[in-house]
């Protein structure tokens, strides 16, 4: 037998034999993969683990996006809750404004009317204040012949015809005068014999003190005082008692003396 045929049987044997020291091979890997597979158990799915991990990324992110999306709705919260504000104060300032305004501009309309109703009622003011005095020497030469009529009756000697027409005329003439001034243009005029004394529709020209009276008293007219549309165009000229009672402080001063006494 030559040597390369017992090396060969020898291997043979080897690999069938076990105890004369020879391994399987395919034996031994196979008890490999079974007891790796018995201790550790399955390997898990790299396509599950990604998605594993993939879904937790997924849900983090989606939580912080959340939040942020919620800060971002309180900041845009706040920022239209303040510019509503702000727009509200615009809005009551604009409608105090058209308020001031509107009131400004009735004002306004009001005192032009009036004044305008002034210019018309007042245009003829200074014709009648010409006017004023004539009617005063139609009262001067009225009283005048009043008192030659008196006089005459009392001493026997009545006046002539003539004269009563002539009287009775310029009475005529001196009424119809001051009627149609009073009713076409509101020239009025107002007694002040026994009134109170008034400065706005009173000048006094005399004084004279009374016990009798305790405020002042027109004692008489020497002229008639006239209004044009209720408006003081001339003061009547007038003599005023004043009464002859002692002044407040007098009087206090005198009760004081009496109640230290």
């Amino acid at each position: 037998m030559s040597k390369h045929t017992s090396h060969d049987k020898y291997q043979e044997g080897a690999a069938t034999n076990p105890a004369a020291g020879g391994t399987e091979q395919p034996d031994l890997q196979s008890a490999r993969e079974a007891g790796s597979g018995e201790g550790a158990g399955p390997a898990p799915d790299a396509d599950s683990a990604g998605e594993g991990r993939g879904t937790a990324s997924e849900t983090a992110a989606g939580d912080g996006a959340t939040g942020m999306d919620c800060g971002a709705n309180g900041r845009d919260g706040a920022g239209l809750a303040k510019k509503i504000a702000d727009l509200e104060a615009q809005l009551a300032d604009s409608k105090d404004q058209f308020l001031r305004k509107a009131a400004d501009f009735e004002n306004f309309r009001k005192r032009m009317n009036q004044e305008k109703q002034n210019a018309i009622d007042f245009a003829n003011q200074s014709l009648l204040l010409d006017l004023i005095p004539i009617i005063d020497d139609f009262d001067r030469a009225i009283q005048s012949a009043k008192t030659a009529i008196d006089a005459g009756n009392s001493a026997g000697t009545p006046p002539s015809n003539e004269f009563n027409a002539l009287y009775e005329g310029i009475g005529m003439i001196s009424k119809r005068l001051s009627s149609q001034l009073d009713s076409k243009w509101g020239l009025k005029s107002f007694d002040s014999a026994g009134e109170p004394f008034d400065p706005n529709r009173h000048e006094a020209l005399m004084m004279e003190k009374s016990a009798e009276i305790i405020e002042p008293v027109v004692q008489q007219e020497f002229l008639k005082g006239y209004t044009l549309k209720d408006r003081i165009v001339r003061s009547a000229k007038v003599k005023v008692l004043m009464p002859e009672t002692p002044a407040a402080g007098a009087e206090s001063g005198a009760a004081s003396e009496n109640n230290g006494a």
